[in-house]
């Protein structure tokens, strides 16, 4: 296995997982923003290292394994901190909406894989990208300019667990003619 610089973009978003955690629960000021300008930018590798490994032919088997790896456990473990910091219940239902439409998509993909058909259940990246803006206005959680982005990511993520769990029905209903098999 060659370490590409896709490669090591995932292996440094899989690296950054724990300083994002250490970061927001360190009790000095400004931690949690840290916190959320790393989230930021592993977020943002999540794009750039398929980018760039699609666009220098840079792909590989390890790779393309580590990469929704990297991602679901980036969101998970944010979205777990935030749970254990807000433990109210609409925000628990709301992970359990999020992480769980991640176990069932990623089952349904790896299925489908087995099938050949993986393609029925691609990615989108406009749910990617949501989700990981409204997790970084929770992480960031001080209101700045009169903005309280706290409440408007939870706000925000309502919606994004509608989506999700739409998206789910829609990814599910793709497969269903080989489910009914």
């Amino acid at each position: 296995m060659k370490l590409t610089l896709p490669l090591t973009l995932t292996l440094l978003r899989v690296a950054a997982i724990p300083v994002v955690l250490l970061l927001f629960y360190w009790p000095v000021p400004y931690a949690r923003q840290a916190a959320t300008v790393l989230y930021a930018l592993a977020a943002f590798t999540d794009w750039l290292d398929g980018y760039l490994a699609r666009k220098w032919n840079q792909t590989s088997a390890f790779g393309a394994f580590l990469d929704p790896v990297a991602d679901k456990l980036l969101v998970a473990v944010s979205l777990v901190m935030l749970l254990r910091e807000d433990p109210s219940g609409e925000l628990a239902f709301l992970v359990a909406i999020i992480i769980g439409r991640e176990i069932t998509v990623s089952a349904l993909r790896e299925w489908m894989a087995e099938l050949g058909r993986r393609a029925s259940v691609a990615v989108s990246w406009i749910g990617k990208w949501k989700t990981a803006f409204q997790i970084g206005m929770m992480l960031w959680q001080d209101s700045t300019f009169g903005i309280d982005w706290y409440a408007l990511g939870l706000g925000l993520l309502f919606i994004a667990a509608a989506l999700t769990l739409w998206s789910m029905v829609a990814y599910l209903r793709s497969a269903w003619p080989l489910m009914r098999r």
